[in-house]
């Protein structure tokens, strides 16, 4: 309960506060955003070692956790955090191992704390602004309540096979922190920064940082970093830095840069986390960065620069130069010469292993390679890059593919050449695009006909089926547009004398545009009919082309440099970024003014084009169901110190939670269901349930992990609290908890709320049938009638894939505000994809938002520099979207099970994370459908196949079943008597094979058949037999509701199991033999028994005598040899005397026993 009295009104005064706040806030704010500060954020990387050392950054090389964050961890003996849990989740028990201290030492009863591991980096976070010191703005922020917002966005890793897809964020506030450098006479501080854990994903190597502010302190733009890792750095014994791919240099020098032609970046689109460069004259060295060349390093490769020439290669003039060079998300590949090589780094978050490469490989050693061409987009769970032949192999493609950092090639067409496919004799590729949807290759060929001049033509080639096909002949000359923007080649139209010489092709996956340029540029949608753009000047030649494929396209002619020297007396490399935006708005000024006289002089005055003022995107969606994001959110601790700062303990802390929170989530997808859907339920479900509780029912320690079991310490007991966690805040509000440090269970959390920003999201993902539905909000320029707002406002939508897709726009004029709102609905057409895995083999496709007449001509001015309005381009996923994914619900399966069968047996070992079913109840099976980034959990309602694919009596000797046993042991068609199991249900697939199942279905028997690999299962004890199967679930084909293939694969664990006909007889039989013949012998142990006693008697009697006998005969013996010493002259006497005596007792003895044995009766 809420306590009474005071509290309320210190609520509403609290309010009020904030309230107060606001409002002298906001003109504040407003007059900031309007007179901004050019302030920007820093971002450097540091270790755990320079933490809080002034102008210290580090490299992204380490790669491996840290396990010195777990002795900070041990120091919190009475807080929420119960490291125990872990042991839960991977062994699959709730066993916990205790450390018990007497009460009376002044310690509390712990848990043994399962390791907390943290990453090695911290990002360290400052700002700056144009013309003040960044130290006392840093110490202003902080004082007035700035903290920044850390982004970090994981990039999928290529390898869908090994690692799971998905669009993967956490959302951390940064801590503040005091220099350790230096020393001030401050009272709080001199220098200060804030500082948050740089974590680590397996599987991801490229991270994306956004730093925002939390709204308070001055405003500061957001920006954006790449913190990438970079493994072709190593770490030396004096934990030195050096590259493993050659030696860096230091010295810039002139030369390397003046008169140096552009040349194109090349590299696998989202997924490379180092760049390189090229092209510098005579040096066999690269530009190499890991930042998208906010800084970068000249690096000299260690190759051996030598080129065996041959006769069947042509002949060339050697040359150190670096020429092609391309980067892919683990490998770098180069040409120089007629040679190429490749160099795989470090990434053991990719592999799993150490698969670095020691020294370049040289790979087609005896092929002569005139060029590379890039793959930008990986597919199928590999990356790509092509080599063009010349010499023997000349109309010969080699097709390189990279998987986990292993590289391999393909010489390509398979059957013949090019040159052969085509029917021509002479022929030479210039370039080659792979199309990976389709798995095709679009090459350009140079045909060189004796009996006329050279020709180019496009040929497509499918790796599939090993077919080739001429799909575009290139006219010779170029055509005479007569004043037009664009011309449809048909070939009916005019020419002009200007030879058209082809160098090269691009083509955007995103909306198939395909371009041929050269001293020209051609497009195409289909790569089949092309138009000729006429704006380009045929008088230049286009060196090469660089696409954006968001719908922007630059192009650099022979003639640009985009990399250039400044400085002659130091070489200093500087990355321009080229304001498109302020070239075309003084473009439209230079050309579209108009001179007037008013008077005796003249005014000039200029015409905007602009067909709108204001251009707004209103009633967008929640964008996680669209973008897939999955977002987790955490807060550093909170430290009990008067200004606030944090140290190395508590920011170790909140490495520990930050790595454990992620960790969370890789082991939440299994295919038990929780009862609470949700990873982190696993970290806190028992602090908000029960306490420990010491004698008494005193509080004295933290949450009890199982309030049922009967505690292992003595004097421990346990008792039910509502809200434990009050109890760890009432520690921190009186300073007294464990190592200064308030861990919030709230603050470590996932989000499923995220509200839609005024922006398009970056990429969308569409399953079968679903939409995505917004608005857009345009205002004319002027006051204008309702007709020609309509008229003058329109938007249109630019489909890449219309069959399979479709867009519908509604209009609504608001003549009142002289603005138009256009409503639009993208839906999918439910038929252009067949189903697949969760983020798997998606179409990449494209929509197009524009307003008509805007291109060049509308701009919206930002803090950040004028933009471009009126072309919205949003790339759209067709398919299965990451993160669904299909669960067994056991909870509900246990319940309905239970309230079916009347009853329910458990295995006599229970365990928790595995409930046991018995072999003779119907078993009936329901299944979750959850989607990981909204957080929803709903009954599977589909159809569905089930498979029993592998299995065996323990979980160690489980084997997986060939496609044959497989079929055996599951299809109703089969007639071997191998099933495991049947149902009453009639519905199958189409071929009949197997049985379609569904929510409704009417429950499984096993059976366990003669030949089925579960029948006749031995025991291991006196209990009944067990059988594990791993069962496969599947709506692939049979399910048309999504386009999502479901596969779930469990194990599922059976009891009961009975023996087989023949070893149930054999085991009567022995058991009844083993009875008879008990009884039999316990018959006539009864009828001998007298007989039995009355011998033994008799032998007892007889040995009794015996050793009487044997004892008087001692006795006498003695008595006669004491006697003979005494007179020996009676000896004789004595000795006869003695001898009768004897005689005589003798014969009285067997007189007597004779008597007795006649008196005796028979029984």
């Amino acid at each position: 309960m809420s306590p009474a009295g005071p509290a309320w009104p210190r609520l509403r005064v609290l309010q009020a506060l904030w309230a107060l706040l606001v409002v002298l806030l906001a003109p504040w704010r407003l007059w900031a955003i309007k007179n901004t500060q050019e302030c920007t954020w820093q971002v450097v990387l540091n270790n755990f070692e320079t933490v809080g050392k002034k102008d210290a950054s580090d490299r992204f090389v380490d790669q491996e956790p840290l396990y010195t964050v777990d002795k900070v961890f041990s120091l919190l003996v009475d807080a929420p955090i119960d490291p125990d849990e872990v042991r839960g989740l991977v062994s699959g028990k709730r066993e916990r191992s205790w450390t018990c201290t007497p009460l009376g030492s002044g310690h509390l009863p712990t848990l043994s704390l399962q390791t907390y591991l943290g990453f090695p980096y911290y990002l360290k976070i400052n700002y700056s602004c144009k013309g003040e010191s960044s130290e006392a703005l840093v110490r202003k922020g902080h004082l007035t309540g700035l903290k920044p917002v850390v982004l970090v966005t994981f990039q999928s890793p290529v390898n869908f096979h090994r690692w799971k897809i998905e669009q993967l964020q956490i959302q951390m506030e940064a801590a503040p922190f005091r220099s350790k450098a230096e020393r001030c006479n401050a009272e709080e501080v001199c220098l200060m920064s804030w500082y948050t854990p740089m974590p680590i994903k397996n599987g991801s190597v490229v991270m994306r940082v956004d730093v925002s502010s939390n709204g308070l302190g001055p405003f500061i733009p957001n920006k954006r970093f790449r913190v990438n890792i970079n493994g072709f750095l190593e770490r030396q014994r004096d934990n030195t830095l050096q590259f493993t791919v050659g030696n860096e240099l230091f010295n810039l020098i002139p030369r390397y840069f003046v008169n140096v032609p552009s040349r194109p970046l090349w590299y696998t689109v989202d997924q490379a986390p180092v760049f390189i460069l090229g092209g510098i004259p005579e040096e066999k060295a690269i530009l190499l960065t890991d930042t998208n060349f906010k800084d970068f390093f000249l690096v000299e490769l260690s190759i051996d620069s030598c080129w065996v020439g041959s006769f069947y290669c042509p002949p060339t003039s050697f040359t150190a130069t670096i020429y092609d060079a391309i980067a892919t998300e683990s490998t770098l590949f180069i040409r120089q010469n007629q040679l190429i090589y490749y160099f795989t780094g470090t990434y053991t978050t990719l592999h799993e292993s150490n698969r670095g490469s020691e020294r370049w490989v040289r790979v087609l050693a005896n092929e002569c390679i005139k060029k590379l061409c890039p793959v930008h987009f990986h597919s199928n769970g590999s990356e790509y890059v092509m080599a063009l032949t010349t010499g023997k192999h000349e109309g010969y493609v080699h097709f390189g593919t990279i998987t986990d950092g292993r590289v391999s090639f393909e010489l390509l067409p398979r059957q013949r050449s090019v040159c052969n496919g085509i029917l021509v004799v002479n022929c030479s590729i210039t370039w080659a695009v792979f199309i990976a949807g389709d798995y095709n290759l679009l090459l350009l060929v140079e045909i060189e006909d004796p009996s006329t001049r050279k020709y180019f033509q496009v040929v497509s080639y499918d790796l599939v089926s090993d077919y080739l096909v001429v799909l575009y002949t290139i006219p010779e000359f170029i055509p005479d547009a007569r004043g037009l923007e664009f011309l449809m080649v048909l070939g009916t139209e005019s020419y002009t004398n200007f030879p058209m010489v082809p160098k090269g092709m691009s083509y955007n996956p995103y909306n198939n545009l395909l371009f041929i340029w050269g001293n020209f540029l051609l497009q195409s949608y289909n790569s089949e009919n092309f138009i000729y753009l006429a704006d380009f000047p045929k008088e230049l030649s286009i060196k090469y082309l660089v696409n954006s494929f968001y719908g922007d396209t630059a192009i650099v002619t022979e003639t640009e440099e985009l990399v250039y020297l400044i400085d002659n007396q130091q070489g200093r490399l500087v990355k321009r970024l080229v304001p498109v935006e302020q070239l075309l708005m003084y473009q439209q000024i230079s050309t579209d003014y108009l001179l007037e006289r008013q008077g005796s002089h003249l005014t000039l005055s200029f015409t905007n084009f602009c067909p709108f003022t204001v251009m707004r995107l209103r009633d967008l969606p929640n964008p996680q169901i669209y973008t897939r994001q999955e977002r987790y959110r955490a807060q550093p601790p909170r430290v009990l110190e008067p200004g606030g700062f944090h140290s190395d303990n508590s920011l170790a802390v909140y490495q520990g939670l930050v790595y454990y929170l992620l960790w969370l989530h890789s082991k939440y997808d299994k295919p038990y269901a929780d009862p609470v859907h949700d990873p982190t339920w696993r970290w806190w479900k028992n602090k908000k349930q029960d306490q420990v509780r010491g004698e008494g029912g005193e509080s004295v320690g933290g949450p009890s992990p199982d309030p049922p079991s009967p505690s292992p310490c003595p004097g421990t007991v346990f008792a039910p609290h509502p809200v434990p966690q009050d109890y760890y805040f009432y520690l921190a509000s009186n300073w007294r908890s464990a190592g200064s440090v308030h861990v919030d269970m709230a603050s470590y959390e996932k989000i499923y709320d995220l509200k839609a920003e005024n922006e398009l999201p970056e990429r969308i993902f569409l399953d079968k049938g679903t939409s995505y539905r917004f608005s857009v909000f345009l205002t004319a320029g002027e006051p204008e009638p309702l007709c020609t707002v309509q008229s003058k406002v329109g938007l249109a939508v630019v489909l890449a894939d219309p069959e399979c897709i479709e867009a519908v726009v509604k209009e609504k004029v608001l003549v009142n505000r002289n603005s138009v709102l256009f409503w639009v609905t993208l839906s999918d057409k439910r038929f252009c994809f067949d189903q697949g895995i969760s983020g798997h083999h998606l179409m990449k496709t494209s929509m197009l938002l524009k307003v008509v007449g805007s291109s060049g001509h509308c701009f919206q001015n930002t803090h950040q520099g004028p933009r471009m309005q009126g072309n919205l381009m949003v790339p759209v996923l067709i398919g299965c979207p990451p993160g669904k994914r299909l669960a067994f619900d056991i909870t509900y399966t246990l319940e309905y099970n239970r309230l079916q069968n009347k009853h329910y047996f458990d295995c006599v070992h229970v365990d928790p994370e595995m409930p046991c079913f018995l072999f003779r109840d119907i078993f009936y099976p329901f299944f979750l459908i959850q989607d990981l980034v909204t957080g929803d959990s709903g009954s599977f309602q589909g159809s569905y196949v089930l498979k029993v694919v592998g299995g065996g009596p323990t979980l160690d000797t489980i084997k997986e079943y060939s496609e044959e046993d497989i079929y055996r042991f599951n299809s109703p068609l089969d007639k071997t008597g191998s099933l495991i199991w049947t149902t009453r249900n009639t519905t199958t697939t189409e071929d009949s094979a197997f049985n379609i199942l569904s929510h409704n279905s009417l429950g499984i028997e096993w059976l366990c058949m003669e030949n089925s690999p579960c029948h006749d299962t031995i025991p291991h004890s006196i209990f009944a037999s067990e059988f594990f199967f791993k069962v496969l679930v599947s709506n692939r084909g049979v399910d048309k509701s999504t386009y999502c293939d479901y596969q779930l694969t469990f194990q599922l664990h059976i009891h009961g199991l009975p023996l087989s006909a023949r070893r149930a007889f054999l085991i009567l039989m022995v058991s009844a033999s083993l009875i008879v013949g008990l009884v039999i012998l316990y018959v006539i142990s009864c009828l001998l028994s007298p007989y039995v006693v009355k011998v033994c008697n008799v032998l007892c009697w007889k040995i009794n005598n015996i050793v009487a006998w044997e004892s008087y005969i001692y006795s006498v013996a003695s008595d006669t040899r004491a006697f003979s010493n005494t007179s020996g002259t009676k000896s004789g006497e004595s000795s006869g005397g003695i001898s009768r005596v004897v005689s005589m007792v003798a014969g009285e003895n067997k007189t007597d026993t004779k008597e007795t044995l006649r008196k005796k009766p028979i029984s």
